[in-house]
C-alpha cells in the first residue's frame, strides 16, 4: 500500500478529488492539517471525504447568492445570523460539510454572539446554498445535517430543496421566501450581474424587492 501526504496531493481548480475509506479521526487530522486559510472546500459522509477546488466562477456565484438572500432578509425585515462557510461536523453521524454560504433565520436567536457549534445542542442553519452540487457526497452530509432549505445553482437554473422525512424534495418555492418567484429571479439577476456588474445588479435587486407590494 501507498502512503501519500496532503503536501504531494494537487488538486487543480474546479476539480474535486474523493477519498475513500476515511475514519472519522483521519478526517479530523486532514482538516487540521489542511487549517482554516484554504480555498478548499470539504464534505465527509460515510467514510468518504470530498476535497473542491472551486473557480472564480463558483466563488462570484456563491458570493451573489449570499448577498441576494442578505437584502432579501434586509428589505423584508427578517432577522438572521449569517454563518458563510462554517464548518458543521458530527462524530455521532459521520458527516462534515462546508456550505458555500448558510443562515439561520427561524432559529437566528439561538445562534447570536456563537463562536462555537456544538451540534449535539446547537440547529442546524435554517437556509445552505451551494453552486454546482455533484456529488452524493454533499447532499447526504446535507441530509444529516438537518438543514431545512438547501439551495443549489448550477448552469445558470437555481433549484431549491425542502427537507421532508428525511430527504429533500425539489420544491418551485421556498418555505423562507414563499411568495417570491426565486426560480425565476435569481437565475436573471447572475445573468444581470455578468452584463451590468454586480454592485448595479445588487441594487437593482433591493430596489425590486423594495417595490414589492406590502401585506
Amino acid at each position: 500500500m501507498v502512503t501519500l501526504q496532503l503536501r504531494q496531493l494537487d488538486v487543480p481548480p474546479g476539480q474535486r478529488l474523493l477519498i475513500h475509506g476515511l475514519q472519522w479521526s483521519e478526517f479530523e487530522a486532514i482538516m487540521a492539517e489542511m487549517g482554516e486559510k484554504r480555498a478548499s472546500r470539504l464534505a465527509y459522509c460515510d467514510g468518504v471525504l470530498e476535497i473542491r477546488m472551486p473557480l472564480p466562477k463558483h466563488e462570484r456565484e456563491k458570493s451573489m447568492l449570499g448577498d441576494i438572500v442578505k437584502i432579501l432578509l434586509e428589505e423584508l425585515a427578517i432577522d438572521c445570523e449569517c454563518f458563510g462557510s462554517t464548518t458543521f461536523k458530527r462524530q455521532e453521524m459521520n458527516f462534515g460539510i462546508e456550505p458555500d454560504e448558510c443562515f439561520y433565520i427561524q432559529n437566528h436567536h439561538a445562534m447570536i454572539g456563537k463562536n462555537r457549534l456544538n451540534l449535539a445542542i446547537d440547529p442546524p442553519p435554517d437556509l445552505a446554498i451551494e453552486v454546482d452540487v455533484t456529488s452524493q457526497t454533499q447532499v447526504q452530509a446535507y441530509t444529516r445535517l438537518g438543514v431545512p432549505e438547501l439551495w443549489v445553482y448550477g448552469e445558470a437554473e437555481l433549484t431549491i430543496y425542502i427537507l421532508q422525512s428525511g430527504q429533500y424534495q425539489r420544491s418551485e418555492c421556498s418555505s423562507i421566501f414563499p411568495n417570491l418567484p426565486l426560480l425565476a429571479w435569481v437565475p436573471e439577476l447572475l445573468a444581470q450581474s455578468i452584463t451590468i456588474g454586480r454592485s448595479q445588479a445588487l441594487r437593482t435587486w433591493r430596489q425590486k424587492i423594495r417595490s414589492l407590494p406590502l401585506d
